[in-house]
């Protein structure tokens, strides 16, 4: 017995290791392409913060990985071992089928864990600090790399343009400043402007001579003129602020937090005398706070549910690998794309459904593994019985 379970589970590591490696180039390739390679063909960013970035997406892709590397190597390995007749083998030899797997299940619990890890912790960060990497690229952009004849929308509610950028020495500068998404509050123009070399890392600092401001009002125009006007532009809407990383890139503790702070937002209590629109502004703002709560959940519960997606995968992987009863590698990949497809299939449904908490998003999330796991219990004990 020893010996077939260090045979089996060596094949399985060897197989998850190789998987889990080309699972993780696709999706980390697939990610540089979207992201990457396009601001480095550019010449907006250097080789040096391309490969950051790209360190950076690494266990993010790993998040994906693992748990379609653990499908995809126990469908390969079982399916050998059935087609090679080992199986047979081992049954006669009085090797139950449950016997024989349970360290491949239990390796897969290991996975889980991992995974856990990746999920809730290293994969957050490392997919909010590769959005923070923008402000590495905005400060690499102010360091005289900004492009020339290009309008620029690198920060929230300006538009920046410089018809020539000879190494931080700006000609025809024009700014404008962006009441909304559509509709211009001012703008300044500039015949010639530099480049602070002591800005900040995150801002982008202009010193702008011969400049003119033309505030755009509907009462009229107002223009006002400046031998030099310095501007402080900034990636976030407050100088210096150091905002929150987005829902999706919380770590689980910070999800923890966020969840305890919007369930602790205490709101006005409607009294038995308020006004009809007093009670309707009362009810939308609850409404507002169950909508906002939702998105924290569901994010929260996928996390720790697709940990446990490794366990689910190898109950299901491993019959269905007896019963095809291919050593083909084709077959088994097919089969796990397959299988993948369907799982995620839930997450999306559940991740699309956050604005709709009376759909209960945050459990749809779970069923995937309910079904994956009952399912595969039941195929493991038909093959268990030989059926």
């Amino acid at each position: 017995m020893k010996t077939l379970h260090k045979y089996l589970t060596g094949q399985v590591l060897a197989a998850l290791l190789l998987t889990v490696s080309v699972f993780a180039f696709v999706v980390l390739l697939m990610n540089v392409l979207h992201d990457v390679l396009p601001l480095l063909f550019g010449g907006r960013i250097t080789v040096w913060l391309a490969l950051k970035a790209i360190g950076l997406l690494i266990p993010f892709a790993c998040v994906y990985a693992l748990p379609m590397g653990f499908i995809t190597a126990t469908l390969l390995v079982f399916g050998r071992f059935s087609a090679d007749q080992e199986l047979t083998a081992a049954r006669a030899g009085g090797v139950s089928l449950v016997s024989l797997v349970w360290p491949v299940l239990l390796l897969s619990l290991l996975c889980c864990g991992l995974s856990a890890w990746f999920n809730m912790d290293v994969g957050p960060r490392a997919r909010a600090a590769f959005v923070n990497l923008k402000s590495d690229l905005l400060a690499n952009l102010a360091n005289a790399e900004i492009p020339e004849d290009t309008l620029i929308r690198n920060f929230p509610g300006y538009l920046f343009y410089t018809e020539k950028n000879n190494g931080g020495d700006l000609e025809n500068v024009l700014i404008y400043k962006l009441r909304d998404e559509t509709n211009i509050d001012s703008i300044t123009h500039a015949d010639h402007g530099r480049l602070n070399p002591q800005r900040a890392g995150n801002q982008l600092v202009l010193d702008l001579y011969e400049a003119r401001i033309v505030k755009l009002n509907d009462k009229g125009n107002v223009s006002t003129s400046f031998s030099k006007v310095t501007l402080n532009l900034s990636p976030t809407t407050v100088t210096n602020r150091v905002t929150k990383p987005r829902i999706t890139d919380m770590t689980f503790v910070q999800l923890q937090q966020e969840l305890h702070d919007l369930e602790n937002l205490n709101l006005p209590a409607m009294g038995t005398n308020s006004s009809a629109e007093l009670r309707a502004q009362l009810q939308m703002m609850q409404q507002e706070k169950k909508d906002a709560i939702e998105p924290v959940l569901v994010t929260m519960h996928f996390q720790f549910a697709f940990a446990f997606a490794c366990f689910s995968f190898a109950l299901i992987g491993i019959p269905l690998g007896i019963r095809v009863h291919r050593r083909e590698t084709n077959v088994g990949i097919l089969m796990a794309l397959i299988l993948v497809v369907v799982y995620y299939a839930f997450i999306m449904l559940g991740r699309s459904l956050e604005e709709h908490p009376q759909f209960y998003p945050h459990l749809i999330l779970w069923l995937p593994n309910f079904i994956f796991q009952a399912v595969g219990v039941v195929l493991l004990r038909r093959a268990n019985r030989g059926i």
